[in-house]
């Protein structure tokens, strides 16, 4: 297999659309389902805490139940559960009820095929590969899940920095040191940005995840990469934050999730560090 996929472009190639498409359709149901499954297992502590008993019969897990209609429970049938395609031939509607399927659950699946080949191009078959796309997984994820709930869960941020600091043992992306110094630097610088907004206005401006969601891009791609990674999440976040207010009637005292914005910078630093070292000063000069 590994031969093949390196000597046969059209086969490597055509193996990553595929597995960028089924990743993306798990990713889709892990960004749903996890936040739901955090919920419980919180409201469960907080009762077994207080001397109660939890009441919920069925445990939500990330593969049960099966996946189904959200309105009229009706299970999704194989053939229905094609990435892109099955949403296509039901015309984007429920077979059973006609209830409208979410437009975002075929751009995910796209979107992570699309990035998937590109790191493929960028990588080759290589172990660069295989940690780069857990990577932008790990972040698209992590991105969903910010912008429909503005958490960050630790269930995906921590082995995400974790892992980050094991790839770079061996400098597969940055020297150990840099990768150590960058998990350090991107919790600490953040951390204090938070305490400083709030000692000022007495408002938190943003939560511990996005913390750990900096630390990890630190582990991973270097201390240098860290102040572009800020600068363009800061202007990014900023400007989507600007036209929410002024073209969508977006409340000031509402929370913009920053997640994302950290995430796609994060995917930007993976994309130009691979063309070589790269820090804030060189990206400056593009």
């Amino acid at each position: 297999m590994i031969e093949a996929l390196s000597t046969s472009q059209s086969f490597f190639f055509t193996s990553l659309a595929f597995l960028g498409l089924i990743i993306g359709s798990f990713l889709n149901a892990v960004a749903y389902r996890l936040p739901i499954m955090l919920k419980a297992e919180w409201r469960r502590d907080c009762l077994s805490f207080l001397g109660e008993v939890s009441e919920e019969s069925k445990k939500l897990s990330l593969s049960s139940p099966s996946s189904h209609c959200p309105k009229c429970k009706t299970g999704i049938r194989p053939w229905e559960n094609i990435p892109v395609l099955s949403y296509i031939m039901l015309r984007g509607k429920c077979s059973n009820c006609s209830e409208k399927i979410n437009l975002r659950y075929p751009i995910i699946e796209l979107l992570t095929a699309l990035c998937t080949l590109y790191l493929g191009y960028l990588y080759g078959v290589s172990w660069e590969l295989i940690a780069a796309l857990v990577f932008t997984w790990s972040l698209i994820t992590l991105s969903l899940i910010d912008l429909d709930h503005q958490l960050l869960p630790d269930d995906i941020t921590l082995p995400l920095l974790w892992l980050g600091l094991v790839v770079n043992i061996n400098s597969l992306f940055v020297p150990l040191e840099s990768a150590i110094i960058g998990a350090i630097l991107g919790y600490g610088l953040l951390w204090t940005t938070y305490w400083i907004f709030k000692l000022f206005t007495g408002k938190e401006g943003m939560g511990y995840g996005d913390f750990k969601l900096l630390s990890a891009l630190g582990g991973w791609l270097g201390w240098d990469t860290l102040p572009m990674i800020v600068l363009l999440s800061s202007v990014a976040g900023a400007a989507v934050g600007m036209f929410h207010m002024y073209f969508s009637g977006h409340k000031k005292d509402v929370p913009i999730p920053f997640g994302p914005y950290l995430a796609m910078a994060g995917f930007t630093a993976l994309i130009l560090k691979s063309q070589g070292d790269f820090s804030l000063p060189n990206f400056l000069l593009y």
